[in-house]
């Protein structure tokens, strides 16, 4: 609402002869139904002192309407609206903030304008306040798009809730627009509804190039026939009072709006300006910092916004810490007591080496930055076997090119961490998109029988505990651990619980004392496949690391039965591992007509589409998978209290009624793969590949659409 919308037909605040007044009238529509007038005037030469008049008026204002509603039986407030007619003699009334159980906003720009750090700003404040929270970057994937392209959308989604937050939610509430164009794309994926507020910026509707105020003027029709509630906004303008640039200050301004309207913490706000600007110096903080006021104090007197999310009454949320899944990943490695991280960059997974450059040394260790994939993963493999505890992380391309070396690992029972920060594929693919599509070439993408553990992060929560599980089992089972995450877990900001930290997290200290000369450096157990390692630098523990078939003493052999025998061996400790393993928990009833089977980042997702189907009496679970290699056990005996079971997942599967696909030719999405094979049962599927992750209403449809066709359907079987 614009400033004479606020103040009827009397400007609020004016300045004349260097002297600033106040002026407030009660607009002829609201005084009939009040049979009140309020007039104030005063003038100062405090521009803060004639804000503060202002506001004591609209309050005196309030609370006269709020009287007169308890009178009459009226909202006063409404009723004069629609006397007005189209609103221009409206006045604002300041009121308390309205109480929401959550809210979706999302901040959307060209490349550069700072979108995200405003998004991620905003999200750490609010899991600091005690908020669940929720973030999902939207991210181009060209460094330095053009601007003003619907495909260069650059910015982020942030749910705030007052309960524990696991997913990006549906449709946006509320989103800031830097330009027109890029609000496309995100409309095109289904982000926003009928009603979302766009808060945008009107300098394009005066830009000299006049096919650029053509695109603004369409863009705005367009927004609004489709139900969008457009507010035009000088944002740029605004900034120019404070900044040359506001390219490199408009963020913060929105930073600031927002803040405002949904009232949070402007300390910790301010607070997290700091850190990020510290290298800058205490005048850049300065500058944003006054920035953020700016646009504080503009929603403010502007906006009629103001929305209040209570903190979450949850345990997880008293006492957490907020970081996104790379990060959580990197204290995982620290506090798994690692020696080193040897890595390439590569997005999305080049923040967690970042991360770690700034704090790993502080716990002893250090992180190398290999000339390529190969290099990092030899450089780690190496390490290990001189008794390093050591990791790589990487992303589906990089994976690719660490395959060999993966199957080095294997056959020379090397312990090692591999972290995957899943993106869209293949090839290049969407290398700033989520995608599900390395399960299969995880498991069984190296030359030969390559067994190893293969285990997926659901939360950011396991993040952080699956690498310190998983250097455990590494060491433990002379082996290889991937850890899948993705793009959806990496840079997604949530709240956590702060983990309690304890000795038994640690790596040990490396063993020196001799080595048994009696015992060989593959001494197998017959049972379990498991074996002592001896560690280069052991008295008599000198033996021979081979990549080729090898026996127990680690000598080169090619005969059968020392090439079986191997086989056998490395296979047999994923049997052991699984031996340990419980049965996954469902999520819901244990019966019914309906399961549904996850992995990874989808879980948020997931069990909010089955709670709000089982609310509306639907005989539906769900149940996530978190190793992959080996399975879980008890999987097929779940299956089978369920008519039908299906996965849903972010990779590619067939539709079954696409054209030429039928029984013998249907590609099934790759966890349905693997559980086909494991179980022998008619397991079906649905799966996208859409680039962003999924919403609990997308999910919701789908749990419609397989429930209708269950009419007359036996118990899910082979």
């Amino acid at each position: 609402m614009s400033n004479s919308q606020i103040s009827g037909d009397t400007k609020y605040l004016f300045k004349r002869d260097k002297t600033w007044w106040v002026k407030l009238a009660v607009p002829r529509a609201l005084r009939d139904i009040l049979g009140y007038d309020l007039r104030r005037s005063l003038h100062t030469h405090d521009i803060r002192e004639a804000r503060e008049a202002r506001w004591n008026a609209i309050e005196e204002f309030r609370e006269k309407i709020e009287q007169v509603r308890a009178e009459k039986g009226i909202d006063a407030s409404r009723a004069a609206k629609a006397k007005a007619g189209n609103g221009k003699d409206a006045v604002r009334a300041a009121s308390n903030a309205r109480t929401m159980d959550q809210h979706i906003v999302e901040i959307v720009s060209d490349s550069g304008e700072g979108a995200q750090k405003c998004g991620q700003i905003l999200g750490l404040v609010s899991g600091k306040m005690g908020n669940g929270v929720w973030t999902v970057e939207i991210i181009p994937a060209e460094i330095q798009p053009p601007a003003r392209e619907r495909q260069g959308a650059s910015g982020i989604r942030v749910r705030m809730g007052s309960r524990y937050v696991t997913n990006m939610g549906n449709e946006a509430d509320l989103v800031v627009g830097f330009n027109e164009q890029v609000l496309y794309s995100r409309i095109s994926n289904g982000a926003y509804r009928e009603g979302t507020v766009v808060l945008l910026e009107n300098m394009w509707s005066e830009d000299p190039d006049e096919k650029i105020q053509e695109q603004y003027r369409e863009a705005l029709a367009d927004f609004k026939a489709q139900g969008l509630i457009v507010h035009e906004l000088p944002l740029e303008k605004e900034c120019l009072k404070i900044v040359k640039n506001p390219r490199k200050g408009k963020n913060m301004f929105v930073l600031g709006m927002l803040c405002q309207i949904y009232q949070r913490d402007t300390d910790k706000a301010k607070e997290e300006i700091a850190k990020t600007f510290i290298k800058k110096g205490e005048k850049v903080i300065k500058v944003n910092h006054d920035l953020f006021d700016a646009g504080y104090a503009f929603a403010r007197d502007n906006l009629d916004y103001k929305f209040e999310i209570p903190s979450a009454d949850d345990e997880r949320l008293k006492s957490a810490i907020v970081v996104n899944g790379n990060q959580a990943a990197g204290l995982g490695v620290m506090a798994a007591g690692m020696d080193l991280v040897s890595m390439y960059p590569i997005t999305p997974a080049t923040s967690a080496s970042h991360y770690l450059a700034e704090d790993f040394h502080l716990t002893g260790g250090f992180v190398h930055q290999a000339e390529d994939e190969i290099a990092a993963i030899g450089f780690a493999v190496g390490a290990s076997y001189a008794g390093k505890t050591a990791c790589t992380i990487t992303s589906g391309p990089g994976m690719a090119l660490k395959t060999e070396m993966i199957g080095l690992a294997v056959m020379a029972e090397i312990p090692l961490v591999i972290i995957d920060v899943q993106r869209g594929g293949p090839s290049t693919g969407l290398p700033t998109k989520v995608e599900q599509g390395d399960l299969l070439s995880s498991v069984y993408g190296m030359p030969g029988d390559s067994p190893k553990v293969v285990m997926a992060a659901a939360t950011i929560d396991e993040c952080f505990h699956f690498v310190i599980m998983a250097r455990k089992l590494a060491e433990s089972f002379r082996t290889p651990v991937i850890i899948l995450t993705d793009a959806n877990l990496a840079t997604g900001v949530q709240p956590i619980a702060r983990p309690e930290v304890t000795e038994d997290w640690f790596a040990p200290p490396v063993d020196q004392s001799a080595w048994d000369q009696k015992v060989s450096p593959y001494d197998w157990d017959e049972t379990t496949g498991l074996s002592e390692r001896p560690i280069p630098g052991m008295r008599d523990g000198e033996y021979i690391l081979t990549g080729l078939a090898h026996n127990r003493d680690s000598k080169i052999a090619y005969d059968t039965a020392s090439n079986q025998e191997g086989a056998n061996m490395r296979s047999r400790k994923l049997a052991a591992l699984a031996a340990t393993l419980k049965p996954p928990e469902v999520h819901g009833d244990p019966t019914g007509d309906l399961l549904i089977v996850g992995w990874g980042s989808t879980l948020g997702a997931i069990e909010e589409a089955v709670d709000i189907a089982r609310a509306q009496g639907k005989k539906v679970s769900s149940l996530h998978v978190r190793f992959l290699s080996p399975l879980e056990p008890g999987l097929k005996e779940i299956f089978s209290r369920f008519r039908k079971v299906m996965t849903i997942e972010l990779n590619y599967s067939d539709e079954p009624d696409a054209p030429l696909i039928n029984a013998d030719t249907r590609r099934y999405s790759q966890l349905a793969l693997v559980l086909r094979a494991h179980t022998l049962m008619d397991i079906d599927c649905w799966s996208v590949v859409p680039g962003h992750p999924l919403s609990p209403r997308r999910i919701g449809t789908v749990i419609d659409q397989r429930l209708e066709t269950l009419e007359g359907a036996e118990l899910c079987s082979a």
